[in-house]
């Protein structure tokens, strides 16, 4: 209906640029809106239930939530900017990351995602969004959403207690080893001679060097 119309409108190109009609663009709005509509009922014990006790999520849980906080920071940006195409690309971005969370006993990090989700959608999706916002619970805690707060970026979501390096052998991209957010160059050198990618394409050769980008690779020259 009306959302779906709104969506497609925000989504199909920047408000300067000319929009040519689409059915199979407007067919794609209206299944996004089917799966938001979805992931509702079907997660709505979790989302009513869920609460506020971040400090209790494990790795998985904070990893979407700073997944979630990661796009709102860009979303709120571009409403700043009126750049709605890539709002509603955020959008689907959160949806994608929530579908994608299959940990249990998680559900803090579900109800945070799913009511940042409501928020940003609401500007463009007015109906489901609130629907969906009074169905759940979040009018009791937080207003009726034309009243409730935009949400805000959690910084302490945003921090990353791990991370994860491509891991190379000879320059030939060979796995990833995980190591902790500050870990130094030796603790990262030994975390990635200890990984079975590098006992398996080392060949049992000593390594000569071991190159090291900060954030984003190691290199094991054998």
């Amino acid at each position: 209906g009306a959302d779906t119309a709104r969506l497609f409108v925000m989504f199909a190109s920047p408000p300067e640029q000319t929009l040519e009609w689409n059915d199979a663009a407007v067919e794609g709005a209206h299944r996004f809106l089917k799966r938001v509509w979805n992931f509702g009922a079907r997660n709505a014990d979790a989302i009513k239930t869920g609460g506020t006790d971040f400090a209790a999520l494990n790795g998985d849980g904070k990893a979407l939530r700073r997944e979630v906080h990661n796009v709102l920071k860009q979303v709120s940006y571009d409403y700043e900017r009126m750049q709605y195409n890539t709002v509603v690309s955020g959008a689907m971005k959160l949806l994608n990351a929530l579908e994608a969370f299959k940990a249990e006993g998680q559900s803090a990090a579900i109800r945070d995602g799913f009511s940042v989700l409501l928020r940003v959608l609401y500007p463009a999706t007015p109906h489901i969004a609130h629907q969906l916002w009074q169905d759940l619970g979040f009018a009791a805690e937080l207003g009726d959403l034309l009243d409730a707060p935009w949400p805000t970026v959690d910084e302490s979501a945003l921090v990353q207690d791990e991370i994860e390096l491509m891991l190379q052998v000879n320059g030939k991209l060979r796995g990833a080893v995980k190591v902790p957010a500050g870990a130094d160059k030796a603790a990262i050198e030994a975390a990635a001679l200890a990984t079975e990618e590098f006992a398996k394409f080392s060949e049992g050769k000593a390594p000569k060097k071991v190159v090291i980008v900060p954030g984003r690779l190691v290199n094991i020259v054998v």
